[in-house]
């Protein structure tokens, strides 16, 4: 199988509306080598990040556009090879040329439109930068949105987005510790440190697989970032409680607050969709850690709860995802500007039909992965405003930035992902 053919079979079906992760997850089974698969995801990840940027250098290099979406997606392919990859010139443009398989027509087009590249890159640069979003790799309506609600440090997060994100390790204190895992880390000749904004927080100096992780299979450690690893904390859940997590799926903040409290008297992970829960099963198996797993729809309680409160709920709101598009980046390619309204609704459907479910005196998490303020302070300023018995609960913390309501971390900060916290409790 040519790597680079199936890297442009990818990024086509990305072009159709399929998440890069489900679209490499059907994909690279076909490579043996490991060494292949991390080029396939070297490529379609870094197509992706710089997708706006090589879109406007092919239209460039064009005189009509290229119909067949995976000619289209093999030319990105070889103009981000011969642009941001340590590929020999002349093996970049051979093999993307024979990666046309059967489309033979496409391949005198393509040698062309790369050596053309070759002859006219400093021109086509400068001519990005004349348009936004060429420039900075964002779709307009993004860039947008993002400079109007932080104009002081979009540039900082525009370019944090188009890097390559940390590997972060969340070590499981139920069967080790931070201090001891990263001796064994060491031992093993993988560097690493410890995150001061996370207790639990361990970033490697460069990311290795999963399998070359001392004692992963045992539980030891996981995969998350230390973003995603405050929410634990911030429930503070106590011995004995009931605990709800809405919109629990892949199960990174489930499997944290059952490590972080062993002795609750059960914690409910919820989703709406079977295939996800699946992997939480999954997940939560390696860990050796028990949830009561429930598939409904968290807007419609009746079909689900049992009638008894919860003394904690995290509430992982489906959002924009526009605070982790370093980890995603076909983000910049599916999220539509019309996609923000419908979240936003569904945001404030489920903080209306989960409040219910929580005891007097009880507290819920709301987080988001958004920068957008829509999707954070200010959906919660409306909840607050309409909802008489709940009141917001100041984070205080080293990490982000104090809002309104709730508190904020923008992608870069202290190296995480970007992410929206606010604690509510009900009175």
């Amino acid at each position: 199988m040519n790597t680079r053919a199936l890297a442009a079979r990818v990024l086509a079906q990305v072009f159709k509306g399929m998440s890069l992760t489900a679209a490499l997850d059907g994909a690279l089974p076909a490579l043996a080598l490991a060494q292949d698969r991390a080029f396939v995801q070297a490529l379609t990840f870094g197509v992706s990040r710089q997708f706006h940027k090589l879109d406007f250098w092919l239209t460039h290099l064009l005189d009509k556009p290229l119909k067949d979406p995976e000619i289209k997606a093999l030319a990105l392919v070889g103009l981000y090879q011969l642009a941001f990859m340590r590929v020999k010139t002349h093996a970049a443009v051979a093999e993307t040329v024979a990666a046309v398989g059967k489309k033979t027509w496409a391949k005198p087009l393509l040698n062309a439109l790369l050596r053309n590249y070759l002859r006219q890159q400093d021109r086509l640069e400068h001519a990005c930068q004349l348009h936004a979003s060429a420039a900075i790799s964002h779709p307009n309506w993004m860039i947008k949105s993002i400079t109007q609600d932080w104009p002081e440090q979009s540039a900082r997060i525009f370019a944090e987005n188009n890097r390559q994100p940390p590997l972060v390790l969340r070590v499981n204190l139920g069967q080790t510790s931070r201090t001891q895992y990263l001796q064994l880390l060491t031992e093993r000749g993988i560097a690493a440190e410890a995150l001061a904004c996370c207790p639990t927080a361990v970033q490697l100096t460069k990311p290795v697989p999963v399998d070359g992780l001392p004692a992963f299979s045992d539980g030891w450690v996981s995969v998350q970032d230390s973003a995603a690893q405050l929410a634990a904390g911030l429930l503070d859940v106590q011995p004995g409680q009931r605990v709800l997590d809405v919109c629990a799926a892949p199960g990174g903040k489930t499997a944290h607050i059952l490590e972080m409290q062993p002795q609750l008297h059960e914690l409910v992970a919820l989703d709406i969709d079977p295939l996800r829960m699946h992997r939480l099963h999954e997940n939560l198996q390696r860990l050796q850690l028990n949830a009561t797993q429930t598939v409904g729809d968290a807007t419609d309680p009746k079909n689900w709860w049992d009638g008894r409160p919860f003394q904690r709920i995290l509430l992982d709101a489906p959002c924009s995802a526009t605070g982790v598009i370093r980890r995603h980046p076909d983000i910049k390619l599916l999220r539509k500007p019309t996609d923000i309204a419908a979240l936003q609704a569904s945001q404030t459907a489920l903080l209306a039909a989960i409040w219910p479910l929580l005891a007097p005196g009880g507290r819920l998490l709301y987080a988001t992965c958004s920068l957008l303020k829509q999707e954070n302070e200010q959906q919660i300023e409306t909840f607050l405003a309409h909802c008489a018995d709940a009141k917001a609960v100041p984070i205080v913390a080293e990490w982000g930035q104090e809002r309104p309501f709730g508190r904020q971390i923008l992608t870069g900060d202290q190296g995480m992902d970007g992410f929206y916290y606010a604690l509510i409790e009900k009175h």
